[in-house]
């Protein structure tokens, strides 16, 4: 492909492509360069197949520990408590399974359908093919709502501006011209060039196409996505952290037990099995069935607010973000130009309120009320159309008069038009005549250095005086253009006829002042930030915009604080930091506001606070976001609004474009974690609990106090409804208050880890109490003694969902007590141990025997006594830390 086409003129592109300017290719040389460049398409990862979605579901180490129990027991004949587990494995594999299948259909509903079509010139005539077609020397028509399908060299233009927000960041649209450009000119400033992904939005245009497909400058981003390595998930990573612990813990357990007891001259092979049934206490089979499905429901209850999780672990993930990086156009603004405030010789006019339309006149009304009638009646935009095609600022200014109480239809039927000089990229001019009672009235409007030229007098105080005082107006014009404003000024003239040379209307002008125009910030982000810096979350503003109008929107929004200066950073002073300096890298941590970056930038940014240990997420919906959606532990994309490129590497869509709706999904991840991390505290005491219990009745020679099968009951049973139970709570409703966990933490940290052991040593004491009181005080059977053992146990378990809620809270209510889940799980636990105690098969598979009241009465107060044994040693142990602490 030709390199810096925007230095060559049009003729040596032309020359170079072999292509006709006015006839386009011929048939003969569009064969040749298809076959030498290929389609003009841009390969995308493929999404991701039914198969390969359901494969992934089995990459676990909780499943890997799973399978390898459920070998054990087929090897050692027991086939029932192997299908158990085969069972179990399933279930969390099928939740799973139809979760991510479900987003990645999502996904494909919001593609768009259908191929863009252009209009060229081949063999001197005009034709419409789809885009995929197009080769390098074809030439291009434009018109107004047209998406450009490849690079191309402008060969000439009327009026012609294009929105390149999706690739530059740019806000406003870009005006086109033919001049030769110097080499090393940024794509921001390639002025003659237009580029594969934005839109044409008003004028006239031929072009000629100088790269396709992956040669584009959309198409080198994309493949710089494509090219970028995806972080595991951190919830993943610690996920699998934990699981290789309980791999460990297992084979130390199991191995100690079988080693001490043939020691003591145990037999072999029953210690065989008792470290069998160890393995298999050891291991959880409830902890992927309870996260996947506390996941699942988190990624539902998204569902609902609009918010598409592709993966089950994105969830947790937005929960543990603590910086944001996020676009401007469009996510933190409205993408739509609004008039922000108007200076005249009589006074300057400014939006009161953020919505920027109520405005208060500090001086006289005339000359606001001429300046009104210039932006409605020197202004193209037609009022019956919604099209995203034509200029933004004129429909700003008719959008501005409506609101200001004006009959637009009215002004313009009033005053007919009879004269246009339409408005010219060299120029910078457009100026119209108007029929009125005295002759006509013409106004101009256009960029004030361009203007001011023509001007010789000002409207001042309802009179016209000689304009002596221009030094000053450039003052306050730089102001405006300082404060991240795009300015437009008006100018007014009266003559008596018609000029035979449209050129004549711009002489002579009244100068009548200047608007200033904004892309307005969303309302409903400033509340939201608020919220993010009480939960510690940086949200930090990268775009390709101008820094003065990136750091106006950062102060409007709440990123930054008034006159913050040195946390806006400019993306060639980004280029001079990134030097290994400790002092810049501090700089580049700690800026809030990175301006005219590029999608390079974005991407090593990230880089460099995912390595200083920071969870990072990235709000995008640009082409130029790709790379940098992909590389964030978590990608956000707008549904409506965002490049197909961007929904397909984010890891969330918004299907409403709302700002405010992250806020949900990081509310919702933070809760989802706080019940993981209780129902694993859960369960690992509870299983610990288990290890115990049947280690040491092994070792000290007493009646077995579980069998296998009833180890696999309870953790499928009396374990994982409470568990799953405490993943379906809501969460305390000040979770936005807090700061995130620290990245490097593990699910359950040093505390955790105390609380577990305490809970699993209470309930294992008095399961091996009730051993000792059935064998040596009741004297009864080791059948009877297992029964006691086993229901003491499974009480004991229920009750441990009341040790969860962290010291503070009051033991009667709190967050386990308000969830009416927990209430009913334990009911339920309950009726399926009694109904499969009453069946049967399932009683003789589990090897029940009748039970007396007064034995049932003992086992419910030995498991109530590990209750009453944990809470006190909680409290104390809180208050000495906390004098500790002191």
């Amino acid at each position: 492909m030709i390199q810096e086409p925007c230095t060559l003129s049009v003729q040596k592109i032309a020359d170079i492509l072999k292509v006709n300017l006015s006839q386009g290719l011929d048939s003969k040389t569009i064969k040749e360069h298809f076959y030498k460049y290929g389609p003009n398409i841009i390969q995308q990862d493929e999404p991701r197949h039914p198969w390969r979605i359901l494969g992934n579901q089995f990459l676990n180490p909780i499943i890997y520990i799973l399978v390898f129990a459920a070998i054990l027991a087929f090897l050692f004949g027991d086939g029932l408590e192997g299908s158990a587990i085969l069972i179990v494995i399933l279930i969390s594999v099928a939740i799973g399974f139809f979760m991510e299948l479900r987003a990645v259909r999502s996904l494909q509903a919001l593609r768009k359908l259908g191929q863009v079509t252009m209009r060229i010139v081949r063999s001197g005539k005009t034709r419409q093919i789809k885009s995929s077609g197009l080769v390098p020397g074809d030439i291009m028509l434009l018109q107004p709502g047209d998406f450009i399908s490849a690079d191309a060299r402008l060969i000439s233009q009327e009026n012609l501006s294009v929105k390149e927000s999706m690739l530059t960041g740019e806000s406003t649209p870009v005006p086109k011209n033919t001049h030769l450009l110097p080499k090393g000119t940024p794509i921001t400033d390639q002025n003659n060039m237009l580029f594969k992904g934005t839109m044409v939005m008003t004028g006239f245009g031929r072009a000629i196409v100088v790269a396709t497909g992956e040669s584009t400058q959309l198409g080198k981003i994309q493949q710089m996505g494509m090219s970028t390595k995806k972080e595991h998930a951190p919830f993943e990573k610690k996920l699998n952290q934990l699981s290789k612990w309980l791999i460990w813990l297992t084979l130390i357990f199991a191995v100690l037990i079988i080693v001490v007891g043939y020691l003591r001259g145990r037999d072999i092979i029953l210690m065989i099995e008792t470290g069998v049934a160890l393995a298999v206490a050891a291991i959880p089979e409830g902890l992927p069935i309870v996260a996947t499905i506390a996941l699942a429901q988190g990624m539902l209850r998204l569902a609902k607010k609009k918010v598409v999780v592709k993966k089950l672990e994105a969830v947790q993930t937005l929960g543990a973000t603590d910086i944001i990086f996020t676009d401007k156009t469009g996510t933190l603004t409205e993408d739509k130009m609004k008039v922000q405030s108007i200076i005249t010789s009589e006074g300057e006019f400014f939006g009161a309120g953020e919505s920027g339309t109520d405005f208060s006149f500090n001086g006289k009304p005339t000359i606001f009320d001429t300046i009104m009638r210039a932006s409605i009646l020197c202004n193209n935009e037609k009022l019956s159309t919604e099209d995203l095609a034509g200029d933004s600022i004129e429909r700003a200014l008719i959008d501005f008069a409506r609101q200001q109480g004006y009959d637009i239809d009215d002004i313009r039927q009033t005053n007919p038009e009879r004269m246009e000089l339409p408005f010219d990229a060299d120029r910078k001019l457009m100026a119209t005549a108007h029929k009125g009672k005295n002759g006509f009235l013409v106004y101009v409007k256009g960029a004030y250095e361009s203007l001011l030229p023509h001007c010789d007098a000002i409207l001042a105080n309802a009179e016209t005086r000689s304009f002596e005082d221009k030094e000053e107006w450039n003052g306050r014009v730089n102001n405006l253009a300082e404060q991240g404003l795009r300015t437009l000024a008006f100018a007014t003239n009266v003559v008596n006829k018609l000029p035979k040379d449209k050129e004549d209307l711009v002489k002579n002008l009244t100068f009548l002042g200047v608007m200033g125009f904004l892309d307005s910030a969303r309302k409903d982000v400033r509340p939201i930030m608020d919220i993010y810096k009480k939960a510690g979350i940086r949200v930090v503003m990268v775009t390709g915009d101008h820094p003065s109008t990136s750091k106006k929107i950062a102060e409007e929004v709440g990123i930054l604080e008034q006159g913050a200066k040195d946390r806006v950073i400019h993306g060639e002073e980004l280029i001079l930091l990134q030097d290994g300096n400790e002092v810049a890298s501090a700089k580049i941590l700690k800026a809030l506001v990175f301006a005219r970056v590029t999608p390079k930038q974005k991407l090593d940014l990230i880089s460099m606070h995912q390595a200083n240990g920071h969870i990072v997420g990235m709000i995008g919906d640009g082409i130029n976001d790709v790379p940098a959606l992909k590389k964030a532990d978590i990608g956000i994309a707008m549904g409506i609004r965002g490049t197909e490129a961007a929904r397909e590497v984010a890891d969330v869509i918004l299907k409403n474009d709302k700002f405010a709706t992250i806020e949900l999904g990081i509310r919702q991840g933070r809760v989802i974690f706080e019940n993981i991390r209780q129902f694993v505290v859960y369960l690992l005491s509870c299983n610990l609990a288990e290890i115990l219990s049947v280690g040491v009745a092994a070792l000290l020679n007493l009646p077995s106090p579980l069998l296998p099968l009833q180890i696999l009951f309870l953790n499928m049973v009396t374990d994982v409804f409470p568990a799953l139970a405490l993943g379906l709570g809501k969460g305390d409703p000040d979770v936005m208050e807090k700061s995130p966990r620290n990245p490097e933490n593990p699910i359950i940290d040093k505390d955790d880890w105390k609380d577990t052991i305490l809970y699993g040593l209470s309930i294992s004491l008095v399961v091996l109490g009730v051993v000792v009181y059935a064998e040596y005080i009741m004297e009864v059977s080791s059948d009877i003694i297992n029964n006691m053992a086993f229901f003491t146990l499974l009480l004991a378990q229920l009750l441990n969902v009341f040790n969860i809620p962290k010291v503070g809270q009051s033991f009667f209510y709190n967050e386990v007590t308000r969830n009416l889940w927990v209430w009913m799980a334990l009911l339920f636990s309950l009726a399926i141990t009694f109904l499969a105690y009453f069946t049967p098969s399932i009683s003789t598979a589990l090897a029940f025997v009748a039970l007396s009241l007064d034995q049932f009465i003992i086992a419910a107060l030995f498991a109530l006594t590990a209750l009453l044994i944990v809470q006190p040693i909680k409290r104390l142990g809180s208050l000495f830390h906390r004098h500790k602490s002191k």
